[in-house]
């Protein structure tokens, strides 16, 4: 009878899988890593980022559309940009610009992030910074100064009409721009269309109005995001489809346009069972950007891409200990971790996101069905079915026997929304943060990033002290 966790494991999902396999001590390894041993050393709750996981995707994006070019005879160039917001922590882009990629900006800080790359020489002046997001005074006089101070390939997009000319108010000379485009959202969408960009049917006017004959600005690229993510549906084909339209036709009026920024937007990995055809989608997308640029006979633009999860986010996972198990009735047992949901993985509570969650230990021991519940004393912090798509079960609690549990591909948003070093729901406090690297032999390196949050830390911001 098949009653061991490992037997749970092996007969729902296929395992072992390419990132998670188990040692000799039916331990759980992450990319061969062994985490009980990070435990063993660091202690819980532990947070980790394994940095070649970061140039992996990079370079994995970068292959496939590499051969969907060569395969189509595609005769545009492709720049993987890496979306800043989805984590801005240095030693991210210090592995991620090993990488000849380039930059997406989305508000005034991220450009203080961007001189400090160039003075430390970690991207240089053939480096494109794509400018996002909704522009306002400082943001639009960060932007200037990095113009001004001649990095010429920044590329403010557009959001709106206004900023076009608070741009050209502080930008010495002639600059490139882009234009986005409000995409519609999905018909289940509480709102009809994207509150970023320019609505399709006014962009081509907008050109005509306040750039065709502008001698400042020359309009480059076109850009296109949907806020689902590029995923095999009607709906995304039918968006991408009206984006090229509009590039046609724009293309037709602006010799200058060359780009085409189709965003950002690829899935990561949520589950065991997580099944995506990264190759495909490229290949298809670069597909359809060539038919229809060739029957609309204008010259197939460049391609830029925006990943900002993809880039980083199976990179990170979290580790914790089962601390107690409370069985509250007939059927619910809650084991409660030393850490909170709403601390360290605040998407599980603020929009129910799914991350892979695995048992770290005791593979090879029998395993019962259960709920996850944090240190906090809000009802909401908890992880369960509804989060991990299917019941959890886990080995079954012992407290001779302690139980760890890790979650995995948490790398994008979750320090930026928790709030790195500062306040917590409950004050509970921030766990250790490990960054694991390889050599050029592979060997193993860790260092400690931030130590876990201590109470002196919490009491100076309150004001305490």
């Amino acid at each position: 009878m098949n009653t061991k966790y490992y037997d749970l494991i092996n007969q729902t999902f296929y395992f072992p899988q390419e990132e998670f396999t188990l040692n000799n001590d039916n331990n759980l390894l992450f990319h061969n890593i062994d985490l009980m041993k990070l435990v063993e050393q660091y202690g819980s709750p532990l947070k980790f980022t394994y940095l070649p996981q970061i140039s992996n995707n990079i370079n994995r994006a970068k292959g496939w559309f590499r051969k969907a070019m060569e395969k189509h005879n595609y005769p545009g160039n492709y720049y993987y940009c890496y979306c800043t917001k989805s984590s801005h922590f240095e030693y991210v882009m210090n592995e991620a610009f090993k990488n000849n990629i380039h930059i997406e900006t989305s508000s005034a800080f991220d450009i203080n992030i961007v001189e400090n790359l160039l003075e430390n020489n970690k991207i240089n002046k053939d480096t494109y910074v794509v400018c996002n997001g909704f522009k306002r005074d400082q943001y639009i006089s960060n932007i200037a100064r990095l113009i001004n101070n001649g990095h010429k390939n920044t590329i403010p997009v557009i959001d709106n009409y206004e900023e076009l000319d608070l741009l050209q108010e502080k930008i010495e000379g002639k600059f490139p721009i882009g234009i986005r485009i409000a995409s519609e959202e999905e018909p289940k969408f509480e709102f009809y269309t994207s509150r970023l960009g320019i609505g399709y049917k006014n962009i081509v006017p907008f050109y005509r109005k306040a750039i065709q004959e502008n001698k400042n600005v020359e309009l480059k690229m076109l850009h296109f995001f949907i806020n689902t993510g590029i995923r095999d549906t009607a709906y995304y084909w039918n968006e991408l489809s009206k984006c090229l339209k509009v590039y046609i036709n724009l293309k037709r009026e602006c010799p200058t346009l060359d780009s085409l920024n189709i965003g950002g937007g690829f899935p990561i990995k949520n589950s065991l069972t997580f099944d995506y055809d990264y190759a495909y989608m490229v290949d298809e997308i670069i597909n359809q950007i060539k038919i229809a640029c060739d029957e609309g006979e204008v010259d197939c633009p460049n391609i830029y891409t925006e990943f900002g999860s993809f880039t980083v986010g199976e990179s990170a996972g979290a580790i914790y200990k089962v601390l107690y198990q409370k069985q509250q009735n007939d059927r619910e047992k809650w084991n409660m971790i030393d850490s909170s949901f709403i601390t360290t993985l605040p998407d599980t509570w603020a929009i129910n996101k799914r991350f892979i969650m695995l048992a770290v230990n005791r593979w090879n021991d029998t395993y019962e069905r259960v709920l996850l519940g944090g240190l906090t004393c809000d009802s909401d912090d908890y992880y369960n079915s509804e989060q991990n798509l299917n019941a959890i079960y886990l080995p079954k609690y012992n407290k001779e026997k302690p139980l760890y549990i890790g979650f995995f591909n948490t790398g994008a948003y979750q320090e930026s929304i928790g709030g790195q070093g500062g306040l917590h729901h409950c004050l509970i406090p921030q766990p250790k943060h490990i960054l694991i690297d390889r050599d050029e032999n592979g060997i193993i390196a860790t260092e400690v990033f931030s130590e876990q949050q201590q109470a002196e830390d919490v009491l100076k911001i309150l004001g305490y002290k």
